[in-house]
């Protein structure tokens, strides 16, 4: 250590103890610094360490732990609410969207709650390969559970077995779930399914309703699936009706397409059950802010408002789309699940359950979000 300067009150013999000690010499000032990390022994160590350079400028060892701990204490708040992700070509310092406020598992809240989770995923090539895959198809079913429905795209495969043995795989935790799937969609080769996904305690659904939307001019890649549901527990005139409306846009050509699901909304509103809270859910290939003709419907509300779906966290392309004004059982509470960073994945484990984000919107059980009012459609399921 330079003339002039010195450690009083210093360690008595630093090897010996279990510490690791990191040493940088100051040019300008000619002082050593050491800062010792836990693992120390306090009997070793008198009250404070002082660092003492010319003009006897005196730095209390108290302040470096004081600067530590904030800059620690800070940098996890940092990371529990935002995060750095590269978006639209740069970097960019985005909120953390709002998590379920659940365990990782848990089932589904008592009869008594208000609330349900509608969810949706593109579930990137769901096969018999992914069903073989132990980690991969343990975390879907994982994240299946944590909603009431769920809309899954891109399940592909040349038998009907797949969406059951994952069913029963999603029912050994003791859950009830089910499911309605349609039929093979899209262009040879290039053929997929759409299904939901639900928990019978908490839902029900008409499966003399589920169709498929009519695309005689063939516009769309992948006509979408609808299926109308009611929530149990709440009379049922009073209890939230809904049609979903599950969805995937061809990759390779969102825009046209978008610039159609304008009327495919219109066309599922007037489908003939009256029922005007109608919910578009699903793969858009784009973001909120460029769904083309669909955007531009005068009350369409986005969940999901620029933030990155893919699970690399990139881009978005996946959402929940209604219109505000119907749907006010939307308790605004929504967001993608980060299932990486939830579970502490690699994104190479990530990426074996899907390159997509389950998005997710919350909504009150009582049709128009209070007890009391009579849903708009009182047809019973068959």
């Amino acid at each position: 250590m330079p003339r002039g300067c010195g450690t009083r009150n210093a360690v008595k013999d630093l090897t010996s103890l279990p510490a690791t000690v990191i040493s940088a010499v100051s040019p300008g000032a000619r002082a050593r610094f050491e800062l010792v990390w836990p693992g120390f022994r306090r009997s070793d160590i008198l009250h404070f360490v002082r660092v003492r350079c010319p003009g006897r400028v005196v730095v209390d060892n108290t302040k470096y732990w004081l600067i530590l701990a904030l800059l620690t204490g800070g940098g996890w708040l940092f990371h529990q609410n935002y995060q750095i992700a590269r978006f639209d070509g740069g970097l960019q310092i985005i909120r953390r969207t709002v998590s379920d406020n659940t365990s990782a598992d848990a089932p589904p809240a008592s009869a008594s709650r208000q609330t349900i989770r509608i969810a949706s995923l593109n579930a990137h090539v769901l096969g018999r390969s992914k069903l073989e895959k132990s980690q991969a198809i343990n975390i879907l079913c994982r994240l299946i559970r944590r909603y009431d429905i769920i809309a899954i795209q891109d399940i592909r495969a040349r038998t009907d077995d797949v969406i059951p043995r994952l069913i029963e795989m999603v029912n050994l935790d003791n859950r009830e779930f089910d499911y309605v799937i349609g039929p093979r969609v899209g262009r040879s080769p290039d053929l997929q399914q759409f299904a939901f996904l639900f928990d019978r305690n908490t839902v029900e659904v008409d499966r003399h309703q589920l169709y498929v939307v009519n695309d005689p001019d063939d516009l769309l890649q992948y006509e979408p699936l609808v299926a109308w549901f009611r929530v149990r527990g709440p009379p049922s005139d009073e209890a939230f009706t809904f049609s979903l409306v599950n969805t995937r846009v061809d990759p390779s050509r969102p825009q046209p397409e978008l610039d159609k699901l304008d009327d495919v909304y219109r066309a599922v509103l007037r489908d003939g059950r009256q029922e005007d809270d109608v919910l578009l859910l699903g793969d858009f290939g784009a973001d909120d802010k460029n769904l083309g003709e669909l955007g531009a419907m005068a009350d369409i509300y986005a969940v999901i408002s620029q933030i990155p779906s893919n699970t690399e966290r990139t881009q978005q392309l996946d959402n929940v789309l209604f219109e505000h004004r119907s749907t006010r059982e939307f308790t605004g509470q929504g967001g993608c699940f980060d299932f990486l960073r939830e579970y502490n994945l690699s994104m190479q484990e990530a990426l074996e359950v899907s390159t997509h984000l389950p998005v997710w919107a919350e909504f009150s059980i009582y049709e128009g979000g209070t007890p009391g009012k009579v849903a708009g459609t009182k047809q019973d399921l068959r």
